[in-house]
């Protein structure tokens, strides 16, 4: 007798995706949800408590995933960190890009922005513990306090700079969305060139692309 495949975590995120685009609304009964993708309540609760909880889930995925995925890079470890943050930025939107149909949805399910943005608690989560990781790494190489980088807020700082390119990712529509490529560029070496303590060049450069957006 063949064995019954396990469903998972990943399988009921792809059908909660699917779901929500095909029927171009979000699911609101999870009895409904499970009957129509052939699955018991008591699978779906086993792996998520609501469906609250899915739409997290599928977010802190994109993270793992883009972990997971820099971390395989040939030398990632090598990197600076400025090229540790741009190589999960990049990353982090070409996951968004491939999924960009649900995302876009998703995100401008509710008419209220701040209901919309509750699912990102968990990438919050991961987004300021990779920020501050780097900077731990940073700051373990100096052997003066003064010189040392405050870690909290250089992760808040990370996480309002992904708000900043969602946005302007969401907004893109360039081929390939090769503007929200260069935006990403300019605010990390901004970014990066701030905590240097040598930001004028970068920034007059990322304020002149953002004013060019503006106007084009």
């Amino acid at each position: 007798m063949a064995k019954t495949k396990k469903i998972t975590q990943a399988d009921i995120i792809g059908m909660y995706m699917e779901t929500t685009l095909e029927t171009e609304k979000a699911p609101s009964s999870i009895y409904k949800f499970c009957k129509e993708n052939n699955i018991t309540e008591e699978v779906f609760y086993n792996n998520f408590g609501s469906f609250d909880s899915l739409k997290k889930g599928i977010w802190k995925r994109f993270h793992d995933e883009t972990i997971k995925l820099i971390h395989k890079a040939d030398g990632f470890e090598s990197y600076s960190n400025r090229e540790k943050l741009l190589t999960y930025f990049f990353s982090f939107f070409e996951m968004l890009s491939l999924n960009r149909s649900y995302v876009l949805f998703i995100l401008k399910e509710h008419q209220n922005v701040l209901k919309n943005l509750e699912q990102l608690k968990p990438l919050r989560t991961g987004i300021k513990d990779f920020a501050k990781g780097l900077i731990q790494e940073n700051n373990e190489k100096k052997t003066l306090k003064i010189l040392k980088q405050p870690e909290h807020l250089f992760s808040e700082a990370t996480w309002a700079q992904f708000l900043f390119l969602l946005k302007f990712w969401m907004d893109d529509s360039s081929a390939g969305f090769e503007k929200t490529d260069a935006a990403i560029e300019k605010s990390v070496n901004t970014a990066f060139d701030l905590f240097d303590n040598t930001p004028l060049d970068s920034l007059i450069d990322f304020g002149k692309f953002l004013w060019k957006e503006q106007m084009s």
